[in-house]
């Protein structure tokens, strides 16, 4: 009894001695959720996170000059930064553009955890053989997944997605190519659930995580605006794996699928999600591969929604970061449809602040 006694002591003081004596505040540990209405929404200093504060001024002149309207920094769902420029503010609602694929490829996620479709089926079994002008052989062979990873393909070269472009180039599988062919995930799901794409898409996700916005649906591209911080509640449930507060509202086996290498060809994308750290890269508009990861100064374990005119959610797991830029384009000469120079620029200040 008394070596039992002697040995629960040691125990008690070895774990008094290793105990931190700072640890990290219990709010900074923890997730957050912000409520599904209203303005409320915790924050945390940066001073708390330890962040250096000289670099955080230069870092919002860099992103005035650069054309932002607007720009938060979330950690464990709390804000540390929201910042509004050149005329903009938390009520204005601002364009996604090809960000905004992340949103079709989760109500996609959704419709298949339901039992309304599976992605490994062919499109034409949702919209019907002759939705392309391939042979029938080309056409199906073309799986949603397909669609999900931009390797359907079809000609990237035309921006309106109408029968006559929908055209051979390539077997579904063997090619990446960036384009807009993506935009029938809209017309499969509405197939598959009976419902209009927009109510299923708020009644599933967008009401769930208290998004605002609206889809903007053009005869060339298909767009969501909203207000940056619903663009960043987004990416909260991006970091969470579909997850908020206690509900999944995205399966978290799809979501993983979704941000991790999707085909071989280019491993730097998932399923509409880009993807970093990876060894090399493929950009739209072309079918050149760099060597390399998507964006060298950001985290290797960052995916990303990117946007034409630098729209961005960054989601960084390693820091349980949510990173959001909405605006103009950072170079108005070259607004570019996803990956830019920007994002290296952009990530060289913000390492500047965190590390």
């Amino acid at each position: 009894m008394k070596n039992r006694s002697l040995l629960l002591l040691v125990l008690f003081l070895f774990v008094s001695c290793t105990k931190d004596d700072n640890p990290t505040p219990y709010n900074l540990r923890t997730m957050y959720f912000p409520p599904n209405s209203g303005a409320q929404w915790e924050t945390t200093p940066a001073l708390e996170l330890g962040w250096n504060q000289s670099a955080i001024q230069p870092l919002k002149e860099f992103l005035a000059k650069k054309n932002t309207r607007s720009f938060m920094i979330l950690v464990n769902g709390r804000i540390v930064m929201e910042e509004y420029f050149n005329g903009h503010t938390a009520a204005a609602e601002w364009e996604w553009n090809s960000a905004g694929k992340t949103l079709i490829a989760a109500t996609t996620g959704i419709a298949q955890q339901e039992g309304l479709l599976n992605i490994s089926n062919k499109v034409s079994g949702y919209l019907g053989t002759g939705w392309t002008s391939m042979p029938l052989e080309k056409e199906n062979l073309i799986t949603i997944k397909h669609l999900l990873t931009m390797t359907s393909g079809i000609d990237d070269t035309k921006q309106l997605i109408i029968k006559p472009n929908l055209t051979y180039v390539a077997d579904a599988g063997t090619r990446w190519a960036y384009g807009n062919v993506f935009q029938k995930l809209f017309n499969i799901v509405e197939e598959a659930s009976g419902k209009e794409v927009e109510t299923y898409f708020n009644e599933k996700l967008k009401n769930k995580i208290g998004m605002d916005g609206y889809w903007n649906f053009g005869p060339v591209f298909t767009i969501y605006h909203s207000t940056a911080r619903s663009m960043a509640r987004f990416g909260l449930l991006a970091l969470n794996k579909g997850k908020w507060k206690g509900e999944q509202i995205i399966n978290e086996s799809f979501f993983t699928e979704s941000t991790s290498t999707s085909q071989n060809i280019n491993p730097s994308y998932g399923y509409l999600w880009w993807l970093n750290g990876k060894s090399k890269f493929m950009i739209p508009n072309g079918q050149t591969v760099f060597n390399g990861p998507l964006v060298l100064r950001a985290p290797a374990d960052m995916y990303a929604a990117m946007g034409a005119a630098d729209q961005r959610i960054y989601v960084v797991p390693g820091k349980k970061m949510v990173i959001v830029r909405m605006g103009n384009a950072s170079n108005p000469e070259n607004p570019n449809f996803a990956v830019s120079g920007f994002d290296n620029e952009l990530w060289e200040k913000i390492n500047d602040v965190i590390n």
